[in-house]
């Protein structure tokens, strides 16, 4: 089985309906080889639509990207991971990067870990229009994504993440707007078991619940065509 079989297998396994998924290769290794290959997958898959990865410090790449891959209807949004590409939230190459994105009307999920998730709501804050989504809601800076969401109403919070410290997702939903959350698992890197279980754990209401499972996610991002 490979990568993409075992992902439609682990959405059945957990009753998830659609996915917005990036390529490995293109994160970790080539964005342009990478979002290639995910833009001939998801021709044949139905339940699947894409993150463009952009690298931050090739941006004439990441134009080329944004131009061929986001008008055809398959990819979503755009996904940045700031340590992989060596682009800190704070700097200018990300700034550049973002402010590209934000000219597509498309959102963003960035990296975030710690203290840096401040940074990506002032920077969302500075650009004008751009809707961010904080990847992992800081991680053990989940308390500074409090913080950040407070500050700009443009930014979401998804709470995957390798680690599980118990009352975190409870917190979090304590202190943001429910309009600002969302669901991810960071499949097939991590079982969704983690996700699904941090949340369950939480305690949510049936309104809040919803908004995070789906609801959120709709309005966001109209392409994956999400009803009740």
């Amino acid at each position: 089985m490979d990568v993409a079989e075992a992902n439609l297998a682990t959405m059945n396994r957990y009753g998830i309906d659609r996915a917005i998924v990036s390529a490995t290769e293109a994160v970790i290794y080539d964005a342009q080889a990478g979002n290639r290959a995910l833009a001939a997958h998801l021709e044949t898959q139905e339940r699947l639509l894409g993150y463009v990865t952009v690298n931050p410090r090739r941006l004439r790449e990441a134009e080329e990207d944004l131009a061929a891959y986001l008008p055809g209807g398959r990819f979503a949004g755009v996904k940045i991971h700031t340590d992989y590409t060596g682009s800190p939230v704070g700097s200018r190459r990300l700034r550049d990067a973002l402010t590209l994105v934000a000219e597509t009307g498309r959102p963003a999920l960035v990296h975030t870990w710690g203290t840096s998730v401040l940074d990506l709501a002032q920077v969302c804050l500075d650009i004008p229009g751009l809707r961010v989504i904080a990847g992992h809601m800081g991680a053990d800076g989940f308390r500074h994504a409090i913080e950040a969401a407070n500050a700009c109403d443009r930014l979401y919070l998804e709470p995957c993440w390798s680690h599980a410290p118990a009352g975190r997702i409870a917190e979090v939903v304590a202190g943001v707007d429910p309009a600002q959350l969302l669901f991810g698992t960071d499949a097939t890197l991590i079982d969704p078991s983690s996700a699904f279980g941090a949340v369950a754990a939480a305690g949510l209401t049936a309104e809040v619940a919803e908004r995070v499972a789906w609801r959120n996610a709709a309005a966001l991002f109209p392409d994956l065509d999400i009803t009740a």
